[in-house]
């Protein structure tokens, strides 16, 4: 079946690997952003303008243009969004729209740093130390994603002074920095698990990694599958300092970063239209040192403008 599928937020710069993966599945691509100026309209079979997630108004915009423009399959990717998705995922299927997302309860868990710490902390998963108070150096909203809102301060008096409601603080974690990229079927067993080291990272995105084989990373991403249900990409992070092995945090989603997961294995994009469908899964051989360099590509657009 050739499915219409729609990925959210596609104008950000690394984006334009999944428009790609589903094109070259034999899949139509339709991309979303809040902003009709960017490369995906151009590089996407279908664009849609989607409102902004402050929009009071905006699920009820978004399922109203998911069901119009006949959408298939949702591969959501927006952290904004993530909990609306999943928790309307059910309501959606009625409608035959499939979105590949994990439960509800498990996007709250790790959407919230602290939540997300007492996670670690219950199950015994190695990680930094956490405090809702400005006990430890490194300091950054619960909320938060990437590296925005992050500050390290060393002296505890200014640390209380830039301590802020919505923080938390952690011990400050060395070494070389891994991101997994993980896939999972509707029943929460890995398919894949590709850990790659981080190269250079340009505004928290990886433009370079290469895939590396860790039995520490994959037996601790293989013990999280059993306490939490995963269900599709998966986005986990850590730090690795000769055997100190230590988690950062999960991202239930797909991430930009993961062109090198597919490169490295599969194209994944057939295989998300099976796990929809429950279909069982083989999973191919991993590529361990696969290395990827990332640029950027121009792409042109022609618009008339009327002259006066």
């Amino acid at each position: 079946m050739k499915y219409r599928m729609m990925t959210e937020a596609a104008g950000s710069p690394v984006s334009s690997f999944m428009i790609k993966a589903i094109k070259d599945a034999g899949f139509i691509s339709i991309a979303t952003d809040i902003h009709s100026s960017c490369a995906a309209k151009i590089l996407s079979d279908e664009f849609i303008v989607f409102p902004p997630a402050k929009d009071v108004d905006c699920w009820k915009k978004i399922e109203r243009l998911v069901v119009e423009h006949h959408i298939d399959i949702v591969i959501p990717s927006f952290d904004e969004t993530l909990l609306g998705w999943a928790e309307r995922k059910a309501e959606l299927k009625k409608s035959d729209i499939n979105v590949l997302i994990s439960p509800p309860e498990t996007i709250k868990i790790f959407q919230d740093k602290w939540e997300t710490a007492l996670f670690f902390e219950r199950f015994d998963l190695p990680a930094a130390k956490s405090s809702l108070l400005p006990d430890y150096p490194l300091i950054k909203p619960r909320a938060g994603r990437g590296s925005v809102g992050i500050r390290i301060e060393h002296d505890a008096s200014k640390r209380t002074e830039i301590f802020c409601d919505g923080d938390i603080s952690q011990t400050i974690l060395e070494g070389q920095e891994y991101t997994v990229d993980c896939l999972f079927d509707d029943f929460g067993e890995p398919i894949f698990i590709v850990p790659r080291k981080r190269g250079a990272v340009v505004a928290g995105k990886s433009t370079m990694g290469v895939t590396v084989k860790n039995k520490v990373i994959d037996d601790i991403v293989r013990k999280i599958a059993k306490e939490v249900l995963f269900i599709g990409p998966i986005n986990i992070q850590f730090f690795v300092d000769g055997s100190d092995v230590k988690l950062i945090e999960i991202n239930p989603r797909i991430a930009g970063g993961m062109a090198l997961g597919f490169a490295a294995t599969e194209n994944w994009i057939p295989l998300f239209a099976d796990i929809l469908n429950r279909k069982e899964i083989s999973a191919c051989s991993t590529k361990w040192g696969l290395k990827m360099f990332r640029t950027y590509q121009e792409v042109y657009s022609l618009e008339k403008i009327s002259h006066p």
